[in-house]
């Protein structure tokens, strides 16, 4: 069983799921891009066995407001927000994509804040070269803002330099899983990007983009 909640952080209502003691150690959740807290009902209950588990939906996402600025660094403040909110001073943090992004900006902006750090299958933030084509909406209702979208390939085409020098400035001990050939994510440049960081522990999983979908259990003994 898990609740559904809601907090606000500057203004902006954020919704979030939770299971397990409020007493254990917890862990929070970032779902990938145009994903939500659902996307972790799989796997939740299991890390709630020994954890206090937070699945965020972050700004643009499922029932959190869509403000329409989805700066990747806001995203982070959003967090550090969050965690205030609900007096949680260090969290480990599980990534997805760019939920994974989101975590290692979080991480390097403010290491006090994440214990541990798992990144799955997260783009690193490189230049794009040639440039990301910007897509178009696709017609009908989304469960997120399509503006995320966009505003992340612009951010992904010509990302702030800081990004990259900034993943040494991570102190949390890192688990960086890729999703291995499958995945559209050049497995090349998660091992460069794994390279940066101080403490860190590649691991490849072959089960594509969706590794905590698809392999569960693997994921759980990879750390």
């Amino acid at each position: 069983m898990h609740t559904l909640d809601t907090v606000e952080v500057d203004g902006i209502e954020l919704a979030y799921r939770v299971w397990g003691e409020r007493e254990a150690p917890p862990v929070l959740l970032l779902a990938g891009l145009g994903g939500d807290g659902v996307d972790w009902l799989r796997i939740a209950p299991e890390l709630a066995r020994t954890r206090r588990v937070y699945a965020l939906d972050l700004r643009g996402h499922g029932a959190s407001d869509w403000p329409g600025d989805y700066a990747l660094e806001r995203m982070s403040d959003d967090i550090v927000g969050f965690l205030a909110a609900l007096g949680l001073p260090r969290v480990s943090v599980v990534g997805h994509s760019y939920g994974g992004v989101v975590g290692y900006l979080l991480a390097q902006r403010h290491p006090d804040l994440v214990e541990r750090l798992v990144i799955e299958d997260a783009p690193p933030l490189w230049p794009q070269d040639p440039p990301l084509e910007v897509p178009e909406r696709p017609k009908g209702r989304l469960a997120f803002d399509w503006a995320v979208k966009t505003q992340f390939t612009e951010q992904r085409n010509v990302p702030d330099p800081r990004w990259i020098e900034g993943l040494s400035a991570i102190t949390a001990p890192t688990l960086l899983m890729g999703g291995g050939p499958d995945s559209h994510i050049p497995q090349e440049l998660l091992a460069d990007m794994a390279k940066r960081i101080p403490d860190c522990r590649l691991v490849t999983i072959d089960a594509g983009h969706f590794v905590h979908e698809m392999r569960p259990e693997a994921r759980r003994g990879s750390g």
